[in-house]
C-alpha cells in the first residue's frame, strides 16, 4: 500500500532532521569535495591497466571531475535506504529524491548539448571575428585576442558558459596556443579565460551554473542579473583583458591569418544555424518546465540527425556528465542546511564575500551557491555577496567552475609533457580575480 502525501512529507522531514543522516550526508559531501582533488591520481591509475579493461574504465570514471558528486550521491541513496527501512519500508531514499528539484541539472544537460554544436559554435566564432575588426588597436592579432576573450565569455550569458568556454578555448588553441607563444602568455591567458567565463555568464539567470542553482529559489530574472551583476562583470572582463593584452603586447604585435577549418567539414548554412538558435531560445524560455524543454530537446536530436553532415559529434556524454554532477550536488546538498544556515547567518558581507571567493577555489561554485539557497532568512546583501564571490573565484582552479574542465581538456596539450600546473593556473588567475573582486565591490551600491 502506497503512503499518502502527508505520510511522505513526514518521512522526508524525519530524514532531513535525523542527526545521524545529517552527519552522514555532510561526511559524504566532504568526501566528494576531497575526491575532486584526487581525480588526477585516479586518471593516472587508469593508465596502468590495458585500455578498455574493466579496471581501466573504473579508474577513468573515478577520474572524471563531473562524475564525483554523482558517485557519492549514489552511496547516500544506498545508506538512506538502509537507515530509513524501519519507518519508510525501503522507500526512504525514493521519497527523499522525489522531494528534490532536478530541473536545473536536466536543463544544463539539454542546453549544453544544443549550444555545443558546430552551427552554434561557428555562429559565436563569426561574431568574435566581426567584433575584432571593429576594435581600433595597433595590430590585427591584438584586436582578435581582445575580442576573443571579451566577446567569447560574455556570449556565455546567452549560449551558456560551457559553450562559451568550448568555443573560446578552441579559437585560442587554433590561433594562439598552437603558435610560438611563451609559457607565461599561455598561463596568463588561461587564467584570464577561466575568470572571464566564470563572471561573463552573469548577464542572464540561466547560463552560469552558480546563478542557475539559485535563480528560481530567490526569484532572480534577467533584469535583476543585468542590474546587479551583468554590467559589473562586463567591466571586469574588458579591463582584465586589456591589462593582460597590454602586458603581452609584444607577443601580440603584427598581423596574422585566422586558422581555417579542415576542408572535410561542411559550413552550416544559415537556415540550419537559425534553427539551432531557435531551439536554444525555446529551451531557455521553458527552463523551469522540464517536460517541455526535454520534449524540445528530443525534437532537436531528430533535427541534428537529419542535418548530420553539418554537425560534429553531439556532446551527449560531456553534457550528461555535467548534469550528473549537478544532480549529485542537489542530492547531497539537500542535507547540508543544518550546519550551513547558522554559519552564513553569522557572516557579515565582506567576510562572506571573501570566504565565498576562497571556498570556490576548493569546491565547485555551483555547489557553494546551491548550499546557500537552502538557507532560510539570509538577506539580499548576503545573497549578492555569496554569488558574487562564487563567480569571482571560478577561475582559480580547474574544479572551481563546471566549464573549466572543458577548457582544460582543449588546451592542456599545449603546456608540454607536464600539462597544466594547478599552481601555475592559480597564480595566473589571481590578477583577473582581484579585478573582479574590486568591480563587484565598488559598484555594489549603484
Amino acid at each position: 500500500m502506497s503512503a499518502s502525501p502527508s505520510d511522505v512529507a513526514q518521512i522526508v522531514e524525519a530524514i532531513k532532521l535525523n542527526p545521524t543522516i545529517q552527519i552522514l550526508g555532510t561526511i559524504l559531501f566532504g568526501l566528494a569535495v576531497t575526491h575532486t582533488f584526487l581525480v588526477k591520481k585516479f586518471e593516472d591509475k587508469a593508465h596502468h591497466y590495458p585500455n578498455g579493461s574493466p579496471k581501466h574504465e573504473l579508474f577513468h570514471f573515478l577520474g572524471e571531475v563531473e562524475a564525483v558528486f554523482g558517485i557519492w550521491a549514489g552511496l547516500l541513496v544506498i545508506f538512506l535506504t538502509a537507515l530509513t527501512w524501519d519507518f519508510a519500508h525501503g522507500m526512504g531514499a525514493v521519497y527523499y529524491l522525489e522531494s528534490l528539484n532536478f530541473t536545473e541539472p536536466a536543463f544544463v544537460f539539454a542546453i549544453m548539448c544544443v549550444a555545443g554544436t558546430r552551427p552554434v559554435i561557428k555562429f559565436a566564432e563569426s561574431m568574435i571575428i566581426q567584433v575584432s575588426r571593429l576594435i581600433p588597436l595597433r595590430s590585427e592579432k591584438l584586436s582578435f585576442y581582445v575580442s576573443a576573450l571579451v566577446v567569447g565569455p560574455l556570449l556565455g550569458s546567452f549560449i551558456t558558459e560551457p559553450a562559451a568556454m568550448t568555443v573560446t578555448a578552441l579559437i585560442l588553441q587554433k590561433n594562439f596556443y598552437s603558435q610560438k607563444m611563451s609559457l607565461k602568455f599561455k598561463y596568463a591567458t588561461l587564467g584570464l579565460l577561466f575568470v572571464n567565463v566564470s563572471i561573463g555568464g552573469t548577464l542572464t539567470h540561466f547560463a552560469a551554473p552558480p546563478v542557475l542553482m539559485v535563480a528560481s529559489t530567490w526569484g532572480w530574472g534577467m533584469s535583476h542579473m543585468i542590474g546587479h551583476f551583468g554590467y559589473k562583470a562586463a567591466i571586469s572582463v574588458i579591463v582584465g583583458t586589456m591589462v593582460i593584452a597590454y602586458r603581452f603586447k609584444r607577443e601580440l604585435a603584427g598581423d596574422f591569418d585566422l586558422r581555417a577549418e579542415r576542408e572535410d567539414k561542411m559550413h552550416p548554412p544559415w537556415w540550419i544555424t537559425s534553427m539551432h538558435i531557435i531551439f536554444l531560445a525555446l529551451i531557455v524560455l521553458t527552463a523551469h518546465h522540464m517536460v517541455i524543454f526535454l520534449g524540445l530537446f528530443l525534437f532537436f536530436l531528430g533535427f541534428a540527425t537529419v542535418t548530420n553532415e553539418y554537425q560534429d559529434k553531439l556532446k551527449l556524454k560531456e553534457s550528461l556528465l555535467v548534469g550528473f554532477f549537478l544532480g549529485g550536488l542537489v542530492t547531497l546538498g539537500g542535507l547540508q542546511s543544518w550546519w550551513l544556515q547558522p554559519l552564513l547567518s553569522q557572516l557579515d558581507s565582506m567576510p562572506l564575500y571573501l570566504g565565498s571567493t576562497a571556498l570556490t577555489g576548493i569546491t565547485d561554485n555551483a555547489a557553494l551557491t546551491y548550499l546557500g539557497s537552502l538557507v532560510q532568512g539570509i538577506s539580499d546583501e548576503q545573497k549578492y555577496y555569496l554569488v558574487a564571490g562564487a563567480v569571482t573565484g571560478g577561475g582559480l582552479t580547474v574544479i572551481a567552475n563546471a566549464p573549466n574542465p572543458a577548457g582544460f581538456g582543449i588546451l592542456k596539450e599545449n603546456f608540454g609533457e607536464d600539462g597544466i600546473s594547478p599552481l601555475g593556473l592559480l597564480k595566473a588567475a589571481l590578477l583577473p580575480t582581484g579585478l573582479a573582486l574590486v568591480a563587484f565591490r565598488i559598484f555594489s551600491h549603484l
